[in-house]
């Protein structure tokens, strides 16, 4: 039986000091220059130094006119020497102690607050369906635009190695640009990038294929990947299967599978402003490890090694994860107020993981995630989301988690995301 403490090597020979990752969580620290600064290296440290044996960062982006908020590192062409420089502070900072690190490359692409780019690209013109106008009207991509893209996401890949990282992880989930053109409700194109899965997915078969070429073999390359987008219509379990067989013969050295997008945010134990097109499984219901019945009929299947993130909070939960199969499991939230959590939970000082999720609402009855109303019901989303924002911006600053409500917490963050546009 694996244990969640022990040593784990990929196959491609990357050790691991255990099999706790921390999953990718947005940090928005970055200024203008989309550099790491001193923030990100504080909040890596204090990571790196809280217990887990890999490290994903927040997703850094490939083109700062599509960010997913205001504060995202960005790698949209050559660094300068400073950059570099900033790199090099910030992966050492997250590869202390014997950490492994990998750096998520993203773009937002419709997904892009309307406060960042009104207008972004995307695989075709079809705007998000959330209220509050938050989200402009995308511009379908041009088949120029999106090699240009594929380059970029190779570049990143690129620097993420020369500045020590240990591997990078190409974001293809969570209705991201990738996970965009994977939908057949996003993705209307009728050329060789829109149509078949086949078609939808050869985005992200091509930047897995660039990518792999600038960093050769010796250097990790995952895949975070919607088991489902649990929307009616969307990329669908059964695509997913045959995604990952391909990804398994290109050589991804894992595959980590969550689910879920903005419009219906299951990756969050959320449900969204329409039903969710599977029904909950009771381990979703008990807010245990949202996606490990998906995993291990993926590991029926073709895959690369599988990463599960999504709700695990119980030692027990993580260990019968590894027990069917999964080479890691991921933890997110927890560790935006408590860095030192997942070390708690291995030297048995804490019996499970901070729930903060299910304390958090703007307020009580109609107010809360439950509201019958739809708005209400997406201001409890975002409200929560800031306020595990401003819980990692105390944590980078190296201080510690404070009580705060949703709402106000949310209005924080909406003042520090202007300040830093």
């Amino acid at each position: 039986m694996p244990d969640v403490n022990e040593a784990f090597s990929l196959p491609n020979g990357q050790k691991f000091r255990n099999r706790i990752a921390k999953a990718a969580m947005t940090e928005g620290l970055a200024f203008r220059d989309g550099l790491p600064n001193a923030a990100h290296e504080t909040l890596y440290r204090r990571w790196a130094d809280g217990g887990c044996g890999l490290l994903i960062t927040g997703n850094v982006q490939v083109d700062r006119g599509h960010l997913e908020r205001p504060g995202n590192v960005i790698v949209d062409g050559p660094l300068s020497d400073e950059g570099k420089a900033a790199w090099a502070r910030w992966a050492a900072a997250a590869t202390a102690g014997n950490t492994q690190a990998w750096v998520q490359i993203s773009h937002a692409g419709r997904q892009t607050q309307k406060n960042v780019n009104p207008h972004p690209r995307a695989p075709s013109a079809v705007p998000l369906a959330l209220p509050g106008g938050q989200f402009g009207m995308p511009h379908p991509l041009t088949g120029i635009e999106i090699q240009d893209l594929i380059a970029r996401w190779a570049n990143a890949a690129i620097v993420s190695r020369e500045a020590g990282f240990t591997g990078v992880q190409i974001h293809a989930a969570h209705g991201y640009l990738i996970s965009q053109f994977l939908s057949p409700l996003a993705n209307l194109r009728r050329d060789e990038w829109g149509g078949s899965l086949e078609n939808r997915a050869r985005f992200l078969i091509e930047t897995v294929k660039a990518v792999r070429a600038a960093v050769g073999p010796d250097f990790t390359v995952s895949v975070k990947l919607n088991s489902a987008d649990f929307q009616k219509g969307g990329f669908a379990f059964d695509e997913c299967l045959t995604v990952a067989g391909w990804l398994a013969d290109l050589g991804v050295d894992c595959l980590e599978l969550s689910g879920g997008t903005y419009e219906q945010p299951a990756m969050m134990d959320m449900d969204g402003l329409a039903p969710r097109e599977e029904p909950k499984q009771q381990s979703t219901r008990q807010r245990e490890a949202y996606f490990v019945q998906l995993a291990r009929a993926l590991m029926a299947a073709k895959t690369p090694p599988l990463m599960v993130t999504g709700g695990f909070r119980s030692l027990n939960a993580m260990q019968d994860a590894l027990a069917s199969g999964i080479a890691f499991v991921g933890v997110g939230r927890p560790l935006c107020a408590d860095p030192t959590c997942v070390a708690e939970l291995l030297e048995g000082h804490i019996e499970e993981l901070p729930r903060d999720e299910e304390r958090l609402s703007i307020g009580p009855w109609w107010l809360s995630p439950a509201s019958p109303f739809k708005l209400v019901r997406t201001m409890n989303g975002f409200a929560a989301q800031a306020w595990y924002y401003q819980q990692l911006r105390r944590v980078a600053a190296g201080g510690v988690a404070e009580k705060l409500n949703p709402f106000k917490a949310f209005l924080a963050e909406d003042k520090e995301n202007k300040a830093r546009l």
